[in-house]
């Protein structure tokens, strides 16, 4: 099968290429860059000489809609909305690795991405792409809205205990940390070498727009309102997260009945790897995979439940789970082309 990229010098983009070079059932046909056309990849990447031989293009709707069956947008926000539509009437499925498809509440998309939301008609097409929880779902997408990184390790760390009612929803605090790949690859003085090396940064608190995204998909599975304390950190490592989350628990349950109830409730799902009793997973441990690994603590003394989830923000967090659905929409087995070890040390 042909597919597209648009975007393609972003970091999300280059993750695609690393792993679908290798997919038995896909072609990568074009790369879509506005700023880079008619440059090779290479020349922007020069760590894919001699393997990835493509020069990059501008986007003509008409074109692609003849040439390729599936386009992953790796885009920023407010971009793929103006395109999809016209993609998706001409027969092409979509997979969106920004946020345009993710809200259907227009003025919560208004509020923390600060531009109109999509066409009305093309958000009741997409389909939200969490792989685990939204499989069914995801078979018949052509709109595929790829979750964010923060809701992708927070919604997997989560979703059990509230869907079981394990837990009180109201009580849900999360502590995360991502690695400074997660600004994206254009500059910013905040993310320079002198700025971020030995330190350590909140930001966005109270109006990051993932705390939207995480709340829709936990009020989806709970059939109530959920609302959250979200603060996100940036820490200087290239890549990561870790999604620390504090909820009280409704009953005295031990850590290994909730790890139990985890892998029971995660079993048939090869990405996600609940961890044994007495051991919490690092970023580190799921680095360039697609996987997901959740540890858990039941606090007794206070009835807390802490989990500890953690992704690679740029593959399980972002083109990982991309090729995961893509694979899922198709028919094809799950892990194609995703199965491969974290890389380590």
């Amino acid at each position: 099968m042909d597919v597209a990229i648009i975007g393609g010098t972003g970091y999300g983009a280059v993750e695609l290429l690393r792993f679908l070079h290798n997919h038995p059932h896909v072609q990568v046909k074009k790369i879509i860059s506005h700023s880079n056309s008619g440059t090779e990849l290479a020349e922007v990447y020069p760590h894919v000489v001699d393997i990835v031989e493509i020069t990059m293009g501008e986007l003509d709707v008409d074109i692609l809609a003849d040439e390729v069956e599936l386009v992953f947008f790796a885009t920023p926000s407010n971009v793929s909305k103006n395109v999809i539509p016209a993609l998706v009437d001409k027969g092409v499925r979509c997979i969106d690795l920004s946020g345009d498809f993710r809200l259907r509440d227009g003025d919560k998309y208004q509020s923390y991405y600060g531009e109109e939301i999509a066409s009305q008609e093309y958000i009741n097409k997409a389909v939200y792409g969490l792989s685990e929880i939204n499989k069914e779902e995801i078979k018949e997408a052509s709109i595929l809205a790829n979750p964010g990184c923060y809701p992708t390790a927070t919604t997997l760390g989560l979703i059990p205990a509230i869907e079981k009612n394990l837990v009180d929803r109201s009580t849900v605090i999360i502590d995360a940390k991502t690695g400074v790949s997660g600004a994206g690859r254009s500059l910013a003085l905040n993310f320079h070498f002198s700025e971020m090396n030995e330190n350590f940064k909140a930001y966005k608190i109270g109006v990051h727009k993932h705390i939207p995204e995480i709340e829709q998909m936990l009020t989806d599975r709970a059939n109530e309102d959920i609302q959250v304390i979200f603060t996100p950190h940036i820490v200087p490592m290239t890549r990561g997260i870790m999604s620390t989350i504090y909820v009280d628990m409704k009953d005295n349950y031990s850590t290994k009945q909730l790890i139990d109830i985890y892998q029971t409730y995660y079993q048939d799902h090869p990405f996600v790897r609940v961890r044994k009793e007495g051991e919490l997973p690092s970023t580190k441990e799921v680095y360039g995979s697609n996987y997901c690994d959740i540890g858990l603590y039941a606090d007794e003394r206070t009835g807390k439940l802490i989990i500890v989830s953690v992704i690679d923000n740029l593959v399980k967090g972002a083109s990982g789970q991309a090729i995961q659905n893509m694979n899922i929409m198709y028919g094809w087995e799950e892990k194609t082309g995703l199965d491969q070890l974290p890389i380590y040390p």
